[in-house]
């Protein structure tokens, strides 16, 4: 065997020796970009609406959260649990509770869609079936989960949103849920909301109007009386400023079928 032989025997015989090195570099690499990816993607927790990051938004994306209180009929705060439902049940999780450890660490959610009947805020009266409003609504959310398609951000800094509960036998994953604004327009307890940055999820705003049509017709909620001062109408009165931070949305004038509603999307 030649000199040169052995030499390159040598080299490759060194080279081989670090193969399974450089191999398990590199997959190791790889799966700690993937996990951060990951992480970021669907594991981070935003503490509140203004570390949601604005692809998201824009993209019109999911998240997850249990709601921790409801100050009004068509608002509330979440705490965003990211990931499976599952790890907000283990011991080295959990969900706070008391008003210093919520601080700072909530969702501002407005409802889209709906228009309850507005509480007494910087000095005004409260209009009739305000109470009765926040009533149905806490009955239906308070400390529940719940997911939110983001639709966009607010003049106040709150983060709308299409609400929904989870469906209780239908992996959520695949299915949605009932859509809470749309469920508070068909009780009666509000009128479908028509102003600068309204969005209505998959029923559309002609769902929203035959469904506050049926509890007018049936007097539902606070058309128990007949007609009523809608939200909208003691908003002007008072000249209470709603959102103005984004146009329609698109399915504000889309009539959607009923498969539609039950089409795959994503939560995190």
């Amino acid at each position: 065997m030649s000199l040169g032989s052995e030499s390159d025997d040598s080299n490759w015989t060194k080279t081989e020796v670090w193969v399974p090195y450089l191999a398990t570099a590199a997959l190791a690499s790889t799966a700690t970009f993937g996990g951060l990816v990951a992480y970021k993607r669907f594991l981070k927790r935003f503490p509140d609406s203004k570390h949601i990051p604005a692809p998201l938004i824009a993209r019109k994306g999911w998240i997850k959260g249990v709601v921790t209180s409801v100050g009004d009929a068509d608002n509330f705060r979440i705490y965003h649990t990211p990931g499976p439902l599952f790890l907000w049940k283990a011991p080295f999780r959990r969900i706070p509770t008391s008003t210093k450890e919520l601080r700072n660490q909530t969702i501002h959610i407005r409802i889209a869609g709906a228009d309850a009947p507005e509480a007494a805020h910087f000095g005004k009266p409260k209009q009739p079936y305000a109470d009765e409003a926040l009533v149905w609504l806490k009955s239906q959310v308070a400390g529940k989960r719940v997911h939110c398609q983001l639709v966009h951000q607010d003049q106040y800094g709150r983060t709308v949103a299409n609400v929904h509960l989870p469906p209780h036998l239908l992996p959520s994953s695949l299915f949605t849920g009932r859509n809470v604004g749309y469920e508070m327009v068909k009780a009666g307890w509000a009128t479908t909301y028509t102003q600068s940055g309204a969005a209505y999820g998959s029923f559309g705003k002609d769902g929203f109007l035959v469904a506050e049509a049926k509890a007018k017709a049936s007097r539902k909620g606070m058309w128990v009386n007949g007609e009523v001062e809608t939200p909208a109408e003691y908003k002007k009165r008072h000249r209470i400023g709603e959102d103005s931070s984004s146009a329609s949305d698109p399915s504000a004038t889309e009539s959607v079928s009923w498969w539609k509603r039950l089409l795959p999307w994503r939560s995190r």
